[in-house]
């Protein structure tokens, strides 16, 4: 039995639970799949879907600081893995209520960024905070909202999110708010320094 860690996988087959999963490639596929030997079923390792808001109160941006790995200890933007049988804008909003008890209306898709080295896809939207009552949720040590000059930028939990801060208040700062889209990579192992390939439209 074999699994490929990088991307995770299964001990056992979803489907008939025999312990006779192999990584190979399937006939017409073109890459190596968990493969039941029993029942032949394939199971399919994908990439997570990240959903999350900017969420806004009078020109600050609402961020929490995690209480969770990876990452403990440092500042985001409430967002999270999607759930089974909910649209992104659902995820982002049920996120704020999670993290923040923020309760918020989602607007505009603002970023959608591939980072292929977590094998993660983050969608972020525009959001406008309906109530400044917020407090931590589960997953947060505390919340805070933040103007720009007091954005925590050295603690900032991860690079699509400094990222996306960056984009945001350029924008703000020009009038206009673009969508931005685009790859952020890893330059090596030894290197874990972000690439942004960002197209803004």
């Amino acid at each position: 039995m074999l699994r490929d860690r990088r991307q995770g996988g299964v001990n056992y087959c979803p489907e008939c639970g025999a312990a006779a999963v192999s990584l190979r490639v399937p006939p017409g596929d073109t890459r190596a799949r968990q493969l039941c030997e029993r029942c032949g079923h394939i199971a399919y390792v994908n990439p997570k879907m990240v959903a999350g808001a900017i969420p806004v109160w009078e020109e600050k941006v609402l961020l929490c600081r995690r209480a969770i790995e990876p990452r403990a200890g440092l500042w985001t933007l409430p967002a999270g893995f999607l759930e089974l049988g909910e649209t992104m804008a659902e995820g982002a909003r049920r996120e704020a209520l999670e993290e923040a008890n923020a309760d918020v209306e989602i607007g505009d898709l603002y970023a959608l960024y591939s980072v292929p080295h977590i094998s993660q896809v983050y969608a972020l939207f525009r959001a406008r905070l309906l109530d400044a009552s917020v407090a931590p949720g589960e997953e947060s040590l505390e919340v805070a909202l933040f103007s720009e000059e007091a954005i925590p930028w050295a603690e900032i939990a991860f690079p699509a999110i400094g990222k996306t801060l960056e984009l945001y208040f350029e924008d703000r700062g020009r009038g206009r708010y673009r969508t931005h889209a685009g790859d952020i990579l890893r330059a090596s192992q030894e290197d874990p320094t972000a690439i942004f390939r960002i197209r803004s439209i």
